[in-house]
Order: C-alpha cells, then structure tokens, then sequence
C-alpha cells in the first residue's frame, strides 16, 4: 500500500487552470441544437430529497420509469415526459415526504427560518416559500408565484388549524409543480430574436450541479448565480473547479459512468441459479458497486489515463465478486476493498469485471454478438445497424462438430444475410469466450478448447487481456467517451454542425493524457455547455 499512496499523491498534484481550456476560438462556429426541458431522473429525485432535507427521509414509490435513448437516461430525459401513473405517484412521494419533514421537529425548523406567530403567520411562511422554493426549483420564485403559494399555505393552515399542516400542503404543492419534476433550463429570446437564446445565471447554475452532482447547487453556486458571475469563463471555471473537489462530485461521476455503461441495467441482471453456484440476487449491486468503485479511484484520486480502466489489475471487490474471481476476499470482513489482480491474471479493466461480462450476456450461456455489439456501441460510438426483419439471428445448437461458440458462430456466419453485421461484432466477443455468463475464468466449452484469438479493426489480439488492450489504444476509443460525455451533460445528441465541437473535445482529451477531471472542466467551459440553442 506504500505504492499506492506515493502513485495517489502524485496523482493529486496536478492543479488545472483557465488558461489550460481551450478557448472559444478553438470551437469552430455552430448553432447549438434545439433546447428542450428534461425530467428528472430517478436518482436526480432521490438525490435532491436527500440534499433538501435529509437521508433519513423515507421516498414513497415513484412509478415514473426512466428511459433511455442513445443508452443514456439522460437523453431520454429530455424526449419523454410523466404517464398519469408516474404523476400520481409522484403526487404521493411529495404529500408523504412532506408528512415526515411536519412530523420531524429537526427537519421543519431546517426548512422554517423563523418562529411563527400564529397558526396562519402569513410572514414567516412567505420566509419558508422564498427560501424553501429557491432551492427546490433552482432559481428564486416570482412575486406571483410566492403570492399563489403563500394563499395555499394560509388556506390549509386556517383549515386545519395548524401552521404545519400549512407547511405540509405548500411543501407537496412545490415538490409537485413542473419546476420542481422538470428542468427549465431555456434560457432567454436576445433582441427579440427566438432563435438567438442565452441561458441565464440560474440556468447555467442549474446545468452545471446536474452535470458534476446530478442534484440541485447548493447555496455557494446559487449565491454565485445571483452575482452574475457564471457569464463570464473566469466565474464559471471557479466554480466548476469548487465542485469538482466537493465530495459531492462522486455522486456526479458515478451517475455518469452508470450512464455510459448502462451499469443501471444490473438492477435487472439474472442468471439462472441452478447453473451458476456463484450467483444470487446481490451479485448485480455487487457488479455494479465495483466498475463505480473502481472508475471513481481512477479518475477523482488517482487522475490517472482513463485508458487504465481497460488496462488496469487494480479493482474494489467484496467476498461475493472474489469467490467468481477466485482470489482471496480483500478483507475478513467480506466488505468491498482494494484489490491487483496478478500480473499473469486474465482480467484487467472493465471487461474483466463481471458487470460488463454478465450484463452483455444472456442467463445461461455467453453472448458474442452482445458482448461485442456493446464494444462497437457502448466504447467506440459504432452503430450497428439492427438485424433485417424476419432473419433468423439465433446460434445453432451445440453438436458433435460444433462444440465451442466460435464453431456455432462460424457456421451461423456462412448465412451472407447474417455475416455483414455479426462480423463486426462476433470477432470482438470471441475474444472474451474464457469468461462464462456470470464472469468466471474457464478453458473449455462443452469439452473443446476455447479460442480466444481475433482482430479488432486490423489490431491482432490472443487473449481478452490483450483485446482489452486492443480497445484502449483505438482511435474511436477517447472520441467516443468525448462524445458521451457531452451527450449527458446535455442531454441531447449533437447535430451534424456541433460534430466539430467532439473533435475539439477528444483533441483536449488527449493533451489532458486522457484524464477525466480536466475533460469535465472542457465540456463545462465549451459551446455545448454554455451556448444556448433555440427552443425544439
């Protein structure tokens, strides 16, 4: 662990600086694209609840699914709205949230900057909207709004003869209004012009406590936006560089890492358990946990090339993971800790863990169209175009000629309907047949010996260490994180013109020597984050 600390120090020791981003120069001339608002998001929800008032505060069900586009929850944040289910029980989550806080003496007198005077001390609820209401919708409310919320108040405090039954009916009115559920972050017509649109300082403030924290700002960045301060670059690097030292910003970057690789889809992962010993109903967390653990280690404490997430032994595994890796738990505690694989180990990076093993695979056997279409998709941005209609992609059956996957594989190739598409994924996918479904290390299939060899757009590869390798030193590989990276910030897929800005991007990516807290600052401090588009 000596090393380890001496490699963290290092690590730490490398400030960033305005001058350091690339200039406004750098980005060739574009319209951004159209704006519109995005839901929140589930965990955006939770984590907001969490920050206005506590985590002790118990989240009633919400039915209102997320969805993805892109594989991003945050594109499709911004292309679909609440069902009428979703509203109800969003309806619910606000009145049951706003129950606990009137019922908790500690939360109310949190949130209540004042002592009432009256069951109906109109005075001291207005105190309550004004500064509750900034907070919870991300900008200070308008007279009118604080007027229509105060009237509430002062009719359910009358009704019900309680000033914190008062409370509790504004609380679930504000937790319920599309300010609160929706982020408004359009910015504002310039000399009468609806196309030519800025985004104000609370918008900015708005966009940029999603994008590092995935919550609301906190009263420093709220305090900065009502200076007009996060305009200028200088202001809105300062602040972008605070909240990328606040502890907060783990939260931020494990939502995103989630995003881009679809970690959130563990929640559903099954394997059947009669076949795999190993599996259980914690192993999906216990995945996720360990990409997010891992991926957070290297790019908040170690700084390192974010190449080495492909490349790395290092990991952060608990009892469960170590028994499918077969190495010694990390601790006697069976907790989550740090782990190197041995250098002659098969599993480096990423695609070593079972979070991308088993996720990219079906529950009883292995997946070498899924494991390399999520390659193509998820790590070097190339479409596979789907499947044409009524063509049979299922893999033959084992047989006495065709034991091992890469036999069935070959032989379902030989269909030409089939070949196009499956030879850009099938070859990458092979390469990881030594790790079954779950993710455990295996020679053989079905008796026969497991060929692992392949190519990857020209680059030879004999073992999943080495086609791990293969995709680290791709050239799509930091022009595809590049481009996630601004899709999620933004919560949109770039036009064609906005293209140019990604090039910008994974050219700064590459003078940072691939380092994922200078990329954040560059999205932040380029025209995809701080122009504003017309509205959609």
């Amino acid at each position: 662990m000596f090393v380890l600390s001496i490699f963290l120090s290092l690590g730490c020791d490398r400030p960033t600086r305005l001058k350091d981003m690339a200039s406004e120069d750098d980005y060739p001339t574009a319209t951004p694209s159209p704006l519109s608002m995005r839901r929140l998001t589930t965990t955006q929800y939770e984590n907001i609840i969490v920050d206005l008032f506590n985590k002790d505060i118990v989240i009633p069900p919400i039915t209102a699914n997320d969805s993805s586009m892109g594989g991003l929850l945050s594109i499709g944040a911004s292309t679909s709205s609440y069902t009428a289910s979703g509203v109800e029980s969003l309806e619910n989550a606000a009145f049951g949230i706003a129950e606990q806080v009137c019922e908790n003496e500690h939360l109310l007198n949190s949130i209540i900057p004042c002592s009432p005077n009256s069951l109906s001390d109109e005075q001291c609820a207005e105190h309550m909207i004004r500064q509750f209401g900034k907070r919870a919708w991300r900008r200070p409310l308008s007279q009118s709004e604080t007027d229509r919320y105060t009237e509430l108040f002062l009719e359910a405090s009358q009704v019900y003869q309680d000033f914190n039954k008062g409370v509790e009916f504004t609380l679930a009115a504000l937790l319920q209004s599309p300010h609160f559920l929706y982020r408004i972050e359009l910015g504002a017509a310039q000399n009468g012009n609806s196309e030519e649109r800025m985004f104000s300082d609370t918008d900015l403030a708005s966009r940029l406590s999603f994008f590092l924290w995935n919550t609301i700002p906190d009263e420093d960045l709220l305090a900065a936006a009502e200076r007009g301060e996060l305009k200028t670059r200088e202001g809105l690097f300062e602040q972008a560089l605070r909240m990328i030292e606040d502890p907060k910003i783990e939260r931020g970057i494990d939502n995103f890492y989630s995003e881009y690789l679809h970690l959130y889809e563990l929640d559903h992962l099954h394997k059947d358990p009669t076949l795999f010993e190993h599996y259980n109903h914690h192993i999906g967390q216990d995945a996720r946990e360990e990409t997010l653990s891992f991926l957070r280690y290297l790019s908040l404490e170690a700084e390192a090339d974010f190449r080495e997430s492909l490349t790395s032994k290092e990991s952060f595994i608990n009892s469960r993971l170590a028994a499918i890796y077969n190495i010694p738990s990390p601790n006697l505690e069976g907790d989550f800790g740090y782990i190197e694989h041995p250098p002659n180990s098969h599993r480096q990076g990423i695609l070593g863990q079972v979070s991308f093993l088993a996720l990219h695979s079906h529950s009883v056997s292995t997946s070498a169209t899924l494991r390399g279409s999520a390659v193509r998709n998820i790590l070097l941005c190339q479409e596979i175009p789907p499947a044409p209609v009524n063509v049979d992609t299922s893999i033959p059956e084992a047989s006495g000629t065709t034991l091992t996957l890469r036999d069935r594989v070959d032989e379902h190739l030989e269909d030409p309907s089939c070949a196009g598409c499956h030879l850009l994924m099938d070859p990458i996918g092979l390469g990881l047949e030594n790790f079954d479904s779950l993710g455990l290390w295996r020679t053989t299939d079905n008796g026969a010996t497991i060929d692992a060899t392949g190519d990857l757009d020209g680059t030879l590869f004999n073992t999943p260490t080495e086609l791990s390798s293969a995709i680290a030193n791709h050239s799509n590989y930091g022009w595809c994180l590049s481009r996630t990276l601004s899709r999620y910030a933004t919560g949109r897929i770039e036009s064609s013109a906005e293209q140019a800005w990604v090039e910008v991007l994974n050219d700064r990516l590459t003078i940072h020597e691939f380092r994922i807290k200078p990329l954040l600052l560059e999205v932040v401090m380029s025209p995809f984050f701080r122009n504003a588009g017309p509205l959609e």
